[in-house]
């Protein structure tokens, strides 16, 4: 800003580049007894520096920039129109709408800037209005008596005594600011009559000019309306600025008249204390807008008519030396950087007590919260009047101007940011009754923002953005949830969906097959650890965890799995798993997992596999005690009492002796429904033994992963892949591929009797892990002696084609399973137990349960005979195609 903010006449000394001259009354606001009404005219006395944009731009080109910068601010004016027409506005302004819209993170740092941008603001204003004073008091002319002391302390002093004066006024409350500012509107309504009458009624004259670094005196002329005049203020002429030597352009030009465009917030920021905001923040702002548009171009347009373009580019106080009496403009320039001084005061002490009002900074700002009997908030008057005093001390007004400027963009982006996400979200809640705006605007006006701070200074834009997303990190962690709502998530359940419905189950394709789980959990105490393996395993596809409640509604007040949902959501954060929570009522354990995959999921994204807990007789415990962040006694520790809506209060752990909630029957059944049904099938058994942290710990290589992928209860299956060998392979696979187990080894076990082509097989076995893209270690194992336990019917001939690999019969348990013996299977057991140190995990063969449900039971126990003590063992079943050897 500079000295242009005196507007002194020829002879004024100048010591910067000219920057806007401070706005007029920014929000006179009528105040009666039962209505307030807010008439925004932020009209700015950037009359007084627009014979420099005319005198380096020409008449053209200043008509293209006020038009240029009236687009863009009248983007960021149609969001604020709609935001402020979407519902309550409280105290806060851009804030408020900023972190209603945006959510607090965004709001708070928003806020922040807004609230310093306010601050440094005023100490603009003021530092302005004391060169002013200075340039006008400081020498009599025609002589060297100072008449008011000069230097850096005194100039301090001074404008410590006018930031008195506001802070009185702004203590007094939002009435006598209000008063205050309209009868200061009056006054520069009446200096700007006198301007324009001056263009009719002064004669023409030369004005003398004294510009620093050089000698002598120069003319410029006021010469009346002329056309040659005119003509000669047509086209741009740029010319280095004396104030500094900087050689002015376009860009120069426009980033200085932009400066005093930025004052629509300045009525918003007053939105507390409006008796109907919704009514007079778009009326106010849309005035203000229109009429300073018209007033800029007709000034524009007079200046050039009847003023040389050296007095236009030598003497940014021009218009006191032609006025019809000087100290009405004097007049005009003191009162209205006043009133802005006032005005951006008072706007800062509304955004921080909005802030300390919505703990977005928890204690920090806890004496802001401070108010009246009245309701003004004095504690945040003074803390914001402190501030300015702090910016005071710097005393550099360029500096200042840049920083203020850009911090005002940067908030104007975030409006229309915030009404862009508003109107993606297509929300029923977001309709406005201000509808001329569209998404096109929004991202008109972001733009147009964007481009302005680094037009203005790349620097400052650059750390300022820095300073935002450093804010913004913080707060995100810091920061306590709010009741306001996310427009995070409207914008992703409307994007979603949207991709949802182009989700085409007709066109997926085994290239791009994935693993979507739905994984059934009884209690999640006992199950923590298999909760996380299962989430490694899903390999980006859909995760979902499963329960079912025994009971029926009909026979309850309500439904009780409302109640324990935000639990089991607590305990999905709690564990870091990426998966969705379905909970079902149901008459039996197996009717609620048949309703879970029927309906769980959406369109194409749809569980196709099941994972169960092994059942046992195992002794259930409790991984809780182990789980950070969980309480032995089922919360949340560290949680408020008034949070205990997000602990979990999951029942304690089954005793020993105590009734399941399923018969092993119930239990084989629904493994059968789940194959009718397509759906491929897991048993986890002894996830309880596997410790993630130990494995983490250990270097790569020392750890394996166990693949059998011949079913145990067909020996002769060890001769041919058939697509459930194919599954267990994919799944071993998508498990080595993630990265907390990408340093395991993955071993396959190929059994072989003694005297076959072993060599061959193993040939075969390499050759389609080459085609599948699977680097794994092939580890051959004669088995004859368990083979030769096997039962002694004739098996249906293996001619070794590919249709009798393939065949169903070799995907179903045997119709003679009885025969199988248990020696048989403690054979098959024994042999994996002794395959060199134990792997984290043994991934193996699950043959179909028999047709018959009298074999239910006996399907059960040869289960649990093959998998004692193999430690963490995952038995799979896979009916899908889940590989390809295409590109």
């Amino acid at each position: 800003m500079g000295k242009n903010c005196g507007g002194g006449g020829g002879g004024v000394r100048r010591r910067s580049l000219p920057q806007p001259p401070p706005p007029l009354p920014h929000s006179p606001i009528y105040l009666t007894e039962h209505s307030v009404n807010s008439w925004l005219f932020y009209v700015t006395i950037t009359l007084f520096f627009a014979g420099f944009v005319v005198g380096q731009a020409g008449l053209y080109q200043a008509i293209l920039m006020f038009i240029v910068a009236y687009l863009i601010v009248n983007m960021t004016v149609l969001s604020v129109c709609a935001i402020s027409t979407n519902g309550a506005l409280d105290a806060g302004g851009a804030y408020y709408m900023i972190s209603r819209a945006l959510g607090p993170e965004f709001g708070g740092s928003i806020g922040v800037m807004f609230f310093f941008a306010n601050v440094c603001g005023s100490a603009l204003y003021i530092l302005g209005l004391v060169e002013s004073i200075v340039d006008t008091f400081g020498v009599l002319p025609g002589s060297s008596e100072n008449v008011l002391p000069q230097g850096y302390w005194y100039e301090l002093l001074y404008g410590s005594g006018v930031l008195l004066i506001c802070l009185l006024v702004c203590l007094v409350g939002a009435s006598i600011y209000a008063k205050a500012t309209f009868v200061i509107f009056l006054i520069v309504m009446v200096v700007l009559s006198t301007i324009f009458i001056s263009f009719f009624a002064v004669s023409p004259k030369p004005i003398n000019m004294t510009i620093p670094g050089q000698n002598g005196t120069i003319h410029g002329y006021f010469t009346g309306f002329k056309l040659s005049t005119l003509k000669e203020n047509l086209n741009p002429k740029y010319t280095a600025d004396y104030t500094t030597g900087n050689m002015m352009s376009f860009a120069a030009v426009f980033a200085v008249m932009f400066n005093g465009c930025t004052g629509i917030m300045a009525g918003s920021n007053m939105s507390g204390d409006l008796k109907n905001p919704s009514y007079s923040i778009p009326r106010g702002t849309i005035t203000a807008v229109i009429f300073t548009y018209i007033i800029y171009n007709i000034l524009c347009l007079m200046v050039s008519c009847t003023c040389d373009q050296k007095l236009l580019q030598y003497n940014y106080g021009f218009l006191k030396d032609i006025n019809i009496w000087g100290p009405f403009v004097t007049i005009g320039i003191y009162s209205s950087t006043l009133s802005a001084a006032m005005s951006n005061l008072i706007g800062a002490s509304r955004i921080l007590y909005a802030l300390a009002k919505d703990d977005i900074f928890g204690k920090l700002l806890l004496p802001a919260k401070k108010t009246s009997c009245h309701g003004n908030p004095w504690a945040a008057v003074l803390i914001s009047s402190f501030f300015v005093q702090l910016v005071l001390f710097s005393g550099k007004l360029n500096t200042i101007a840049g920083i203020v400027t850009i911090f005002f963009l940067l908030v104007y982006a975030a409006v229309d940011l915030a009404c862009l996400a508003l109107e993606w979200a297509s929300a029923p809640n977001f309709r406005p009754t201000f509808r001329y705006f569209t998404w096109y605007t929004c991202v008109l006006g972001i733009i147009g923002c964007g481009i302005m701070m680094f037009l203005i200074n790349p620097i400052y834009a650059s750390a300022s953005i820095a300073f935002m997303l450093i804010l913004l990190v913080v707060l995100h962690y810091v920061s306590p949830s709010s009741s306001w709502g996310y427009i995070s998530q409207a914008i992703i359940f409307h994007q979603v969906r949207k991709y949802l419905l182009m989700l085409d189950v007709r066109k997926d394709h085994v290239k791009f097959w994935r693993p979507q789980i739905l994984l059934m959990v009884a209690n999640p105490r006992t199950s923590t650890q298999l909760i996380g393996f299962v989430n490694d395993v899903k390999k980006s596809g859909l995760y979902v965890l499963g329960h079912v409640e025994i009971g029926h509604l009909d026979e309850m007040p309500s439904d009780p799995l409302q109640a324990q949902y935000d639990s089991w959501l607590s305990l999905v954060d709690a564990l870091n798993v990426k998966s969705f929570v379905s909970l079902t009522l149901s008459d039996s354990v197996r009717h609620g997992v048949q309703h879970l995959l029927f309906i769980s999921g959406l369109g194409g994204m749809k569980p196709n596999t099941l994972v169960l807990g092994f059942y046992d007789d195992s002794v259930p415990e409790d991984s809780f005690q182990q789980l950070p962040g969980f309480s032995y006694g089922g919360g949340l520790s560290g949680l408020a009492e008034d949070e205990s809506s997000l602990q979990p209060l999951f029942p304690p752990i089954r005793a020993a002796r105590s009734p399941k909630a399923l018969t092993a029957k119930e239990y084989v059944a629904i493994i059968s429904d789940a194959i009718k049904m397509l759906k491929n099938v897991c048993l986890a058994r002894h996830f309880s033994q596997l410790d993630r942290r130990e494995l983490l710990s250990r270097k790569s290589g020392q750890v394996s992963i166990d693949v059998w992928a011949l079913n145990p209860l067909r020996p002769d299956s060890a001769k041919y892949v058939d697509t459930c060998s194919l599954f267990l392979l994919q799944m071993a696979c998508i498990l080595n591929m993630v990265r907390s187990w990408r340093g395991a080894k993955l071993r396959i076990f190929l059994c072989v009797e003694s005297g076959h082509s072993t060599g061959e097989h193993e040939k075969k076995l390499q050759q389609l892990l080459g085609q599948l893209r699977i680097k794994a270690s092939i580890r051959t194992v004669y088995w004859d002696p368990v083979a030769a336990l096997h039962w002694h019917k004739q098996m249906p001939k293996d001619d070794g084609s590919e249709e009798s690999g393939t065949s169903t019969y070799a995907n179903t348990f045997p119709s003679n399973s009885m025969k199988i013996s248990d020696e048989y299977l403690v054979a098959v057991n024994q042999m994996i137990l002794e395959q060199g140190p134990d792997p984290a995990v043994r991934f193996l063969y699950l043959p179909r349960p028999p047709a018959d449900t009298s074999l239910y039971l006996r399907y059960l126990e040869q289960l649990d005979i093959m998998t004692q003590n193999l430690g963490p063992t995952l038995l799979i079943h896979g009916v899908s195609a889940v590989t390809s050897t295409d590109l």
